[in-house]
């Protein structure tokens, strides 16, 4: 057992279709990018749903995985979100980490942004966990390929102009799904216009939040230290992300749910990777 199988586990989505497409240790690769760049970590996550008007509890507890695990190591933690996010990732930080609201604009205006932020903080690594990325036609779309382009930021600008950059994704429209654009097409349970925005690594997970505490357990193995969220941590941060404003994806419901898996089914991933660590 690996952590990569772990958190491809209970694939109801046909994500794990694309596994022969990537390195079989994408986990530890991506970790181990990040180790070999200290400083500062941005952490950009929010994915918006539609019905509800709020964004997805899957991707903000995933995130918040992933920076505590950095603070323990060292990192200044960055989260970037936009109008729609910045509310949850205030709540959920640490009193360390900050958060910055990228503006939803256009592209012109947005890559200046994103390269003024880039040169403002010089962050040591760039990571997305399930963030809505740019299709070919430079929109943004979610599962149902519903276009969301008006209420999303385009933060696919800070990867693209950015040389080290982990991108986690679980349904195929998600920053750094850009590197198996192609593959992502011929799954049919999977979107029909991925996102095109690659990443240097990329983690695919059944539910982005478990790429985000697969990301945590492999920083974990090759540092020595367990970083990984306690099961009783992580659903206080599911909680405060529902509670603060934050939908089931599936349901669209504030709901303590992510991907409509439950808090205690969500919590078997985290056994799973404590017991392995």
């Amino acid at each position: 057992m690996t952590i990569e199988d772990i958190i491809l586990d209970r694939d109801r989505r046909g994500i794990s279709h694309l596994r022969p497409y990537v390195p079989a240790d994408f986990c530890d690769r991506a970790a181990q990018l990040i180790l070999d760049n200290p400083g500062t970590a941005f952490i950009v996550t929010g994915f918006y749903i539609l019905d509800a008007g709020l964004i997805e509890t899957d991707g903000p507890p995933g995130a918040i995985a992933i920076g505590s695990a950095l603070e323990r190591l060292g990192y200044g933690v960055v989260y970037v979100t936009d109008s729609y996010g910045a509310a949850v990732m205030e709540a959920t930080k640490s009193e360390a980490a900050s958060v910055i609201e990228f503006p939803i604009a256009d592209d012109a205006e947005s890559e200046a942004y994103a390269q003024a932020l880039l040169a403002e903080h010089s962050p040591s690594v760039v990571i997305a966990i399930e963030r809505c990325g740019m299709t070919d036609e430079r929109k943004y779309r979610n599962m149902r390929g519903r276009d969301i382009t008006e209420y999303t930021a385009r933060t696919d600008y800070l990867f693209t102009n950015h040389s080290r950059t982990v991108g986690i994704g679980d349904g195929g429209n998600e920053i750094g799904m850009g590197n198996l654009a192609q593959e992502v097409t011929t799954v049919d349970s999977l979107v029909k216009q991925p996102c095109v925005t690659a990443v240097s690594e990329l983690v695919l997970a059944s539910v982005s939040n478990w790429g985000g505490y697969g990301l945590a357990a492999s920083l974990s193995k090759l540092s020595g230290k367990n970083l990984l969220p306690s099961v009783e941590e992580d659903m206080a941060i599911i909680r405060k992300t529902a509670d603060t404003g934050a939908v089931d994806g599936m349901s669209g419901v504030q709901e303590y749910k992510a991907d409509g898996f439950t808090l205690e089914e969500n919590a078997e991933t985290i056994r799973a990777l404590q017991a392995l660590i």
